[in-house]
């Protein structure tokens, strides 16, 4: 599906935030916002809405941390199905409204666990618990499964197996938030070309959240230079987020999300979305600036930083010693 809208286009816009959205709508901190497709599903509906007026292509819905082992901090583990399928319902709904084209995205997150050999989750295990989560998805009515925010390799693969095993094609996209690396110390370049690789393939592979718009767009470079012919999927957050009593605050001003976009397709990017604290506002000029946009000259990390601000967590530089515990790239 995504390969027939990206047929005869350069570039796919997909979604702003979920959770930060929702927070703005009255979800309160520490409260689960997959509980709201059941409770507030017409608050769901609404975001999703606002999201296709201000021209998304792909919508996301509201289940990233959707699997059993992530509700059963809020006890609610024993209706992951029916949470995910109202999830689907709810962005289902609001596609088949629309009088263009939308593709509804099933969110799948990390299980907040670490698989063996560096916690106790198993492979079995993580595999179990993405196949139950994408199971109600699928009957919910998605289009794909949405992987994102990943850490590591390990957890990239069981999410991947568990979308195969239910018959679901997907795309994979990981958070370089540690000087260019995940947190788990896996290279942009060392993601693709593993991700790449899984059977059957991610239908895109990219990067999302992160410290900033400017980190991220650095990991895209990596990825397209890697491989020019991949579907790279660049998803950063609005600008750079800063901690405040208030709560997480975001840098990024509709201008600046609008050459971060232009800056995306620069890049090779072929799917350009917005994160954390990104609102329907901050899409609308994305998709205004991508509307009009004819793609320059490949960036480098100092026109990037001219643009859009300067990188938060930049990588090491070259022979400087690697973090303990990270992994080659």
């Amino acid at each position: 599906m995504i390969e027939e809208l990206l047929h005869g286009r350069q570039w796919l816009l997909a979604d702003g935030a979920t959770g930060t959205n929702l927070f703005e709508a009255g979800l309160a901190g520490g409260a689960a916002p997959e509980l709201w497709n059941a409770d507030h599903p017409d608050r769901v509906r609404r975001l999703h809405q606002s999201f296709v007026e201000a021209g998304a292509d792909i919508i996301l819905t509201n289940s990233f941390g959707c699997n059993r082992r992530r509700l059963a901090m809020h006890g609610l583990q024993d209706r992951t199905r029916e949470l995910n399928l109202l999830a689907a319902r709810n962005a289902r709904a609001v596609a088949d409204a629309s009088e263009r084209r939308v593709i509804v995205a099933g969110s799948v997150g990390p299980t907040g666990e670490l698989l063996e050999p560096f916690g106790s989750l198993t492979e079995d295990e993580a595999v179990d618990a993405f196949v139950e989560q994408i199971e109600g998805l699928r009957e919910g009515g998605v289009d794909l499964v949405w992987i994102e925010t990943m850490s590591a390799l390990e957890e990239m693969q069981a999410a991947a197996t568990a979308a195969g095993r239910v018959g679901m094609p997907c795309t994979v996209s990981a958070s370089f938030d540690t000087a260019g690396r995940t947190m788990m110390g896996v290279t942009p370049a060392a993601m693709l070309r593993t991700v790449g690789a899984f059977t059957p393939a991610p239908h895109g592979i990219g990067c999302n959240c992160g410290v900033g718009a400017s980190d991220l767009l650095c990991s895209v470079l990596a990825m397209t230079e890697t491989n020019p012919d991949a579907v790279v999927i660049a998803k950063a957050n609005c600008g750079v987020p800063h901690a405040t009593e208030a709560g997480m605050t975001y840098s990024g001003t509709p201008e600046v999300m609008a050459e971060y976009a232009r800056l995306a397709v620069d890049a090779g990017a072929r799917i350009i979305g917005g994160c954390c604290g990104t609102t329907p506002a901050h899409l609308l000029a994305m998709r205004r600036a991508l509307e009009g946009h004819v793609r320059r000259e490949r960036p480098d990390q100092a026109r990037i930083e001219q643009a859009i601000g300067p990188l938060v967590s930049p990588p090491p530089k070259p022979g400087a010693p690697r973090r303990a515990g990270s992994r080659p790239g």
